[in-house]
Protein backbone atom coordinates (compact mmCIF):
# COMPACT_ATOMS: atom_id res chain seq x y z
CA UNK A 1 0.00 0.00 0.00
CA UNK A 2 3.03 2.17 0.78
CA UNK A 3 5.45 1.36 -2.43
CA UNK A 4 5.36 4.93 -4.69
CA UNK A 5 3.08 6.90 -1.83
CA UNK A 6 4.59 10.61 -1.41
CA UNK A 7 1.94 11.77 0.41
CA UNK A 8 -0.53 10.67 3.26
CA UNK A 9 -3.26 11.88 5.33
CA UNK A 10 -3.61 10.42 9.42
CA UNK A 11 -7.52 11.11 10.08
CA UNK A 12 -8.43 10.83 13.74
CA UNK A 13 -12.37 11.56 14.94
CA UNK A 14 -12.00 15.22 17.12
CA UNK A 15 -14.48 13.29 19.12
CA UNK A 16 -13.23 10.05 20.07
CA UNK A 17 -9.37 10.43 21.86
CA UNK A 18 -9.08 6.37 21.24
CA UNK A 19 -8.53 7.52 17.51
CA UNK A 20 -6.35 9.69 18.13
CA UNK A 21 -3.68 7.67 20.05
CA UNK A 22 -3.80 5.63 17.11
CA UNK A 23 -2.45 7.97 14.91
CA UNK A 24 1.27 7.14 16.77
CA UNK A 25 1.12 3.45 15.48
CA UNK A 26 -0.16 4.51 11.85
CA UNK A 27 2.78 7.19 11.63
CA UNK A 28 5.15 4.63 12.58
CA UNK A 29 3.43 1.74 10.44
CA UNK A 30 4.16 4.92 7.68
CA UNK A 31 7.55 5.85 8.35
CA UNK A 32 8.64 1.57 8.55
CA UNK A 33 7.44 1.26 4.73
CA UNK A 34 6.97 4.22 2.97
CA UNK A 35 9.63 6.88 1.29
CA UNK A 36 11.66 8.47 3.92
CA UNK A 37 10.95 12.18 1.69
CA UNK A 38 6.59 11.40 2.49
CA UNK A 39 4.30 14.07 3.17
CA UNK A 40 2.16 13.57 5.86
CA UNK A 41 -0.84 15.26 7.29
CA UNK A 42 -2.25 14.83 10.60
CA UNK A 43 -6.20 15.62 9.85
CA UNK A 44 -8.54 15.83 13.01
CA UNK A 45 -12.01 14.90 10.87
CA UNK A 46 -15.73 15.85 12.37
CA UNK A 47 -15.05 19.22 13.50
CA UNK A 48 -18.79 19.89 13.50
CA UNK A 49 -18.60 18.33 16.08
CA UNK A 50 -16.69 20.89 18.31
CA UNK A 51 -19.50 20.55 21.24
CA UNK A 52 -18.35 17.01 21.91
CA UNK A 53 -14.45 17.52 21.26
CA UNK A 54 -12.46 14.66 23.16
CA UNK A 55 -8.59 15.97 21.46
CA UNK A 56 -7.72 19.84 22.44
CA UNK A 57 -6.52 21.27 19.21
CA UNK A 58 -3.58 22.32 20.57
CA UNK A 59 -2.57 18.67 21.51
CA UNK A 60 -2.73 17.45 18.17
CA UNK A 61 -1.14 20.37 16.72
CA UNK A 62 1.83 19.98 19.53
CA UNK A 63 1.83 15.84 17.78
CA UNK A 64 2.23 17.25 14.49
CA UNK A 65 5.14 19.72 15.08
CA UNK A 66 7.16 16.70 16.58
CA UNK A 67 7.11 14.39 13.88
CA UNK A 68 7.12 17.22 11.15
CA UNK A 69 3.61 16.80 9.85
CA UNK A 70 1.19 19.37 8.71
CA UNK A 71 -2.24 19.48 10.61
CA UNK A 72 -5.94 20.78 9.66
CA UNK A 73 -8.99 19.88 10.75
CA UNK A 74 -11.85 19.45 8.69
CA UNK A 75 -15.51 18.13 8.41
CA UNK A 76 -16.64 15.36 6.14
CA UNK A 77 -19.91 16.23 6.73
CA UNK A 78 -20.11 19.70 6.00
CA UNK A 79 -16.99 19.73 3.37
CA UNK A 80 -14.94 22.34 5.80
CA UNK A 81 -11.12 22.21 4.54
CA UNK A 82 -11.46 19.10 3.37
CA UNK A 83 -10.19 20.40 -0.15
CA UNK A 84 -7.60 22.95 1.58
CA UNK A 85 -6.15 19.57 3.32
CA UNK A 86 -5.72 17.78 0.15
CA UNK A 87 -4.32 21.42 -1.85
CA UNK A 88 -1.88 21.97 0.99
CA UNK A 89 -0.25 18.78 0.87
CA UNK A 90 -0.35 18.11 -3.18
CA UNK A 91 1.33 21.69 -2.61
CA UNK A 92 4.10 20.58 -0.20
CA UNK A 93 5.02 17.26 -2.14
CA UNK A 94 5.35 19.29 -5.10
CA UNK A 95 7.69 21.76 -3.39
CA UNK A 96 9.95 19.10 -1.92
CA UNK A 97 9.97 17.86 -5.27
CA UNK A 98 11.56 20.52 -6.80
CA UNK A 99 13.64 21.52 -4.01
CA UNK A 100 14.79 17.94 -4.44
CA UNK A 101 15.37 18.50 -8.00
CA UNK A 102 17.39 21.91 -7.55
CA UNK A 103 19.45 19.80 -4.72
CA UNK A 104 20.28 17.14 -7.12
CA UNK A 105 21.06 19.49 -10.12
CA UNK A 106 23.54 21.02 -7.90
CA UNK A 107 25.27 17.92 -6.34
CA UNK A 108 25.58 16.45 -9.91
CA UNK A 109 27.12 19.61 -11.37
CA UNK A 110 30.77 18.88 -12.85
CA UNK A 111 33.09 21.60 -13.49
CA UNK A 112 34.89 21.35 -16.68
CA UNK A 113 38.32 22.29 -17.17
CA UNK A 114 39.74 25.18 -19.58
CA UNK A 115 43.08 24.35 -20.00
CA UNK A 116 44.23 22.32 -23.49
CA UNK A 117 46.04 19.04 -23.73
CA UNK A 118 48.04 18.10 -26.59
CA UNK A 119 47.49 14.68 -28.50
CA UNK A 120 49.94 13.15 -26.11
CA UNK A 121 48.67 14.07 -22.57
CA UNK A 122 50.78 16.73 -21.78
CA UNK A 123 49.22 20.00 -21.18
CA UNK A 124 49.90 22.92 -23.35
CA UNK A 125 52.27 24.38 -20.69
CA UNK A 126 54.39 20.97 -20.51
CA UNK A 127 53.45 19.59 -17.25
CA UNK A 128 51.73 16.79 -16.57
CA UNK A 129 48.22 15.97 -17.45
CA UNK A 130 45.46 16.04 -14.64
CA UNK A 131 42.05 15.17 -15.13
CA UNK A 132 39.89 17.55 -16.79
CA UNK A 133 36.75 16.91 -14.88
CA UNK A 134 35.92 17.17 -11.05
CA UNK A 135 32.95 16.48 -9.22
CA UNK A 136 31.41 19.24 -7.29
Amino acid sequence: YYRGAVGALLVYDISKHLTYEKVECWLKELLDHADNNLVVMLVGNKSDLADIRAVPVEEAKLFAEKHDMLFMETSALDSTNVEPAFQEVISEIFHRRSQNRSNKQVINSVALSATSVTNEGALVDGTAKKPCCQNI
